[in-house]
């Protein structure tokens, strides 16, 4: 790959700017084509983002049927219950299921790790449960083969050993000067350089492309999120083509340049993120999910016993509700005083319950932002905030389903309170265990539909990081800008 670029063929010197720069480039396509490491690297990088894609695509489907499955399952399930007392429905629960995201088959992001099921009962607020990750090997936190992981981490080691090359070559036969002396304008030198490595970046890029297309117009995913991913790993994969060439501008030899961009590699697509993880962890530390318990449980024995006549805050209760409807006992309350008091102590655990989740998230939103501020450090991270949020694989996506989930739950459980207030005598609900409603009673309260986040909040979210990706594209511009002027100035 030593050969020079011609001069020939009218001339470069008298050609148009965009017209050099086409030549270059054409020149380095051609040179591609023969590099007997070049091509095959390219190959391969093609057939992993093929395999991604289906593969990826496919395991997207099947997880989303079977959920479709098991939630219409356990639907029918609930619905078909036969009369019971409605307080026994309150503890034999619903299961829902969180629905995966159209563009999640691209992007995996800490699906694998959060749970996607919650169990909904009665006086609790149970976490989600079955992750892939708990039910996998231990090879899937290695990472997933998805579009995005073909993207993020290979395709700029394969730029890096396409381009390492590309200036440090010319330097090396000596035919860097001669170009320079030719006319050929450095600025435009190192344009055709990275058009020609833009164009093996689109390359690897196109089976994602295909992918999102297809997905936006079968209606599975709305175009303005697939389009917004797309463009976010087309910056980042010019933000590779930049450096690798704006290292081989800038170093002498290409062996140089290639030990550098891979040490670059190393640190900024592999150790940076998992290092960011760490540090937020570390300043940003989450309570155990045993502490979490027992600070509940001491905080639910705090806020009184509704079992229990002589509890203060109770009694309390017990007099308002008289007060309410002007009688002197509970026995005279036109609706059934346990459904009321079933409802009162939903309402004070539930807002106990959502207080912690909110804390708890809280912390976690803290552990990102500190995250976030290492972005500057290295794009990927901004990179991977972009690619979550626009997949809906990320945790304010799962928050979203938590919370939904919740509230769920607290409506399902006080609409059976208030069947228990409304359909029960209070003296018959007191003496007998057996006491029953019909079961057409159950009927509509299961239904559960989870709704996502409009593309607009989705795409507002992701400014900041898409800030942190174009600030880098500056940055990486000037730089080449530097060094095309000092390129200019080294034949003079």
């Amino acid at each position: 790959m030593n050969q020079a670029i011609p001069l020939t063929e009218g001339g470069v010197r008298r050609q148009a700017s965009p017209a050099v720069v086409w030549r270059i480039a054409r020149h380095e396509w051609r040179l591609l084509r023969r590099d007997r490491v070049a091509v095959p690297a390219l190959a391969l990088l093609l057939l992993l983002a093929v395999a991604a894609l289906f593969t990826a695509w496919e395991h997207r489907r099947s997880a989303d049927a079977e959920r479709s499955r098991y939630q219409a399952q356990v639907h029918q399930e609930f619905e078909s219950q036969p009369d019971r007392h409605p307080h026994r429905m309150v503890h034999y629960g619903h299961f829902v299921f969180r629905p995966l995201a159209p563009l999640a088959a691209f992007e995996a992001g800490v699906d694998s790790y959060t749970d996607h099921t919650l169990y909904l009962e009665g006086h609790r607020q149970n976490s989600a449960n079955f992750g892939d990750v708990r039910q996998s090997s231990l090879l899937l936190r290695f990472g997933q083969l998805t579009p995005a992981f073909v993207l993020q981490v290979l395709a700029p080691l394969v730029l890096v050993i396409v381009g390492h090359a590309s200036l440090a070559r010319e330097r090396e036969s000596g035919t860097l000067r001669l170009l320079l002396a030719q006319g050929v304008r450095p600025g435009r030198l190192l344009a055709g350089k990275m058009l020609a490595l833009a164009g093996a970046a689109g390359v690897m890029l196109l089976p994602a492309a295909l992918g999102l297309g297809a997905a936006t117009l079968s209606g599975a995913a709305p175009a303005s999120l697939g389009l917004a991913w797309l463009a976010a790993y087309a910056v980042w994969l010019l933000l590779w083509v930049m450096a690798v060439v704006a290292t081989s501008t800038a170093l002498a030899r290409g062996r140089d340049a290639l030990m550098l961009l891979l040490a670059a590699w190393a640190v900024v697509v592999v150790l940076l993120p998992r290092l960011a993880a760490e540090v937020a962890a570390s300043t940003r530390a989450l309570p155990t999910r045993f502490e979490t318990d027992i600070t509940v449980a001491r905080e639910l024995a705090a806020l009184g016993d509704s079992h229990d006549p002589d509890d203060p805050y109770f009694a309390d209760f017990r007099r308002q509700v008289l007060a309410q409807y002007g009688v002197s006992r509970v026995e005279d309350l036109p609706v059934n005083y346990k459904g009321l008091l079933g409802m009162e102590g939903e309402r004070l655990t539930s807002a106990l319950f959502d207080r912690h989740a909110a804390a708890g998230f809280a912390l976690q939103a803290a552990q990102l932002r500190t995250v976030d501020a290492l972005a500057w450090a290295g794009p990927v991270i901004a990179l991977r905030r972009i690619s979550m949020a626009v997949a809906g694989t990320d945790l304010a996506s799962y928050r979203r389903f938590v919370e939904q989930g919740e509230q769920f739950r607290y409506r399902m459980v006080q609409a059976l309170n208030r069947l228990q207030a409304d359909k029960l005598p209070y003296a018959q609900d007191r003496s007998s265990r057996d006491v029953r409603i019909g079961r057409e009673h159950w009927h509509g309260l299961a239904d559960f539909r989870y709704q996502p986040a409009p593309p607009a909040e989705v795409l507002r979210q992701a400014l900041p990081a898409a800030a942190v990706l174009l600030a880098w594209l500056a940055g990486l511009g000037l730089l080449l800008r530097a060094l095309a002027g000092r390129l200019g100035r080294s034949v003079r």
